[in-house]
């Protein structure tokens, strides 16, 4: 095999940190605090109310959204955590949702860790250009991730640029009303180690099915009766895993560059981390976008997949199974002799393949490739969702070597059985140059997925959890060395 490095092209695009770009969160200062501020807030008669909220209005509506709907979505939001005061006035309301409202800047720290596909609009390109869907990875304040969307264009010579984005991101619309069947709860409990006892009294306790209030309720009693930390830590669990799954509804009409994925529930709390999206083609020919990504509350993860079955509706669920033990799970973009595929590392050093006819659960794993070259000593893990080739599957790669450096690779897996290995690169594709070796996390390069495009693999990076590049191979160059 050559030991000259393959000719890869990077390219000027760079994206970066942005702190303009903002959407409202709820403040929440504390059951205590919040009762002050609610009695002070009472306290101004209604000509220095009115006048407040509407300084309040004019002083944000450079923000573009709609403020009086966030007020009163922010005070229904308190309403459920304390008590507030009977007969009160739209204005009232949406002072004090006001008062319980922050502008938050979801990239204002790092953008990062992207991955693309082909988008579904591809409309008024010029010859041999293709329009891509990008996902990304931002953090701001307090080093919570949250996903965000790009568009742009790769033109015929692999020569990328980025469509502009919306003004603002709107608000998302959280649907909890979802039904869990005691059966299929039991077993995914069963995975998360908790104890038949806890699990038996809240289970049943609980209809069949049920919904994420009705449990709640039932765990208010388990939780207050008992003095055991174990078992609160195990009754929490229970609606850790049971709050994940849940709905985003916007408007059919948004441009998806308008929109932020923030966390929803307990166990995304501290992020949602490097989603790997796919343009997945069923047997039908019926085309549906999945992304998975890592869910994370600051103690454990919780891998989680998206789909958006018809404009302005995602489903967020959370995949189950015996396969599903870590961080980077990336799905094929079709199923292989009919059954779903997926690249994982189960185990957080090697590479397994996973297969089921079920794509929310993972029970069959098959280990693919463990680390090999010196710079994937530590471990070794996919960087988004295999691309199919005439020659096979060509996966990319990233590998852990000295220093905790991460680069990235290629392995080649076979196109009717991809358990089976049919090359790999010695050396890394992608290496952190100088320029790009110091970051919130130093000495990284990483993907969540790229695309072939007129003969190249175009391969989106991100740059030491800082920011996003963009590289070029040929394809035809890149599978030389793997078969």
């Amino acid at each position: 095999m050559s030991s000259e490095p393959l000719a890869l092209r990077r390219l000027p695009v760079r994206l970066t940190a942005d702190p303009t770009r903002t959407i409202t969160r709820l403040f929440w200062p504390g059951p205590e605090r919040t009762r002050k501020v609610i009695d002070r807030v009472m306290g101004l008669n209604e000509q220095q109310a009115a006048d407040l909220l509407a300084a309040t209005m004019s002083d944000f509506e450079h923000l573009h959204i709609d403020l009086d709907e966030i007020f009163l979505v922010h005070y229904e939001e308190v309403t459920r955590r304390v008590d507030m005061p009977a007969s009160l006035t739209d204005a009232r309301k949406r002072l004090l949702g006001a008062f319980f409202t922050l502008e938050y800047a979801f990239a204002s720290a790092a953008l990062f860790n992207p991955s693309m596909a082909p988008a579904v609009n591809q409309q008024g390109l010029k010859p041999g250009s293709l329009r891509f869907a990008m996902s990304l990875r931002c953090v701001g304040e307090g080093h919570i991730s949250s996903i965000v969307f790009r568009r742009g264009v790769i033109d015929d010579g692999g020569n990328i640029t980025m469509e502009p984005v919306g003004k603002y991101h709107e608000p998302l619309r959280r649907v909890e009303n979802l039904p869990f069947h005691k059966a299929k709860f039991r077993v995914r409990m069963t995975q998360m180690g908790m104890r038949d006892p806890v699990m038996d009294e809240v289970l049943e306790s609980l209809q069949d099915p049920f919904t994420l209030e009705d449990m709640r309720n039932i765990l208010h009693h388990v939780q207050t009766r008992s003095a055991e930390a174990a078992r609160r830590q195990e009754s929490y669990n229970l609606d850790w895993l049971g709050g994940c799954d849940y709905d985003i509804v916007t408007s059919p009409e948004a441009d998806i560059t308008e929109v932020v994925l923030f966390p929803m529930c307990e166990a995304e709390s501290r992020g949602m981390e490097d989603m790997r999206i796919v343009r997945f083609t069923d047997e039908d020919g019926s085309v549906r976008y999945y992304g998975t990504y890592t869910a994370f509350d600051g103690r454990q993860t919780l891998p989680q997949i998206i789909t958006m079955p018809r404009p302005g509706l995602a489903q967020v669920r959370t995949l189950q199974g015996q396969g599903i033990r870590n961080k980077g799970l990336a799905l094929f973009p079709r199923r292989v002799k009919g059954r779903f595929m997926m690249s994982a590392r189960i185990d957080g050093e090697n590479l397994y393949l996973l297969r089921s006819n079920n794509i929310l659960v993972w029970d069959e794993a098959v280990l693919v490739q463990e680390p090999q070259f010196p710079w994937e000593f530590v471990q070794i893990g996919n960087c988004g969702s295999p691309l199919e080739t005439e020659a096979g599957w060509l996966l990319l790669t990233h590998g852990v070597g000295p220093m905790r450096r991460y680069c990235i690779g290629a392995t080649l897996l076979d196109r009717d059985d991809p358990t089976r290995l049919i090359g790999r690169l010695e050396h890394p594709l992608i290496v952190p140059t100088a320029d790009e070796r110091s970051g919130y996390v130093p000495n990284v390069v990483y993907s969540c997925g790229g695309l072939i495009h007129n003969g190249l693999v175009v391969i989106p990076y991100g740059i030491s959890d800082a920011a996003t590049g963009f590289a070029t191979v040929s394809l035809d160059e890149l599978l030389a060395r793997l078969c």
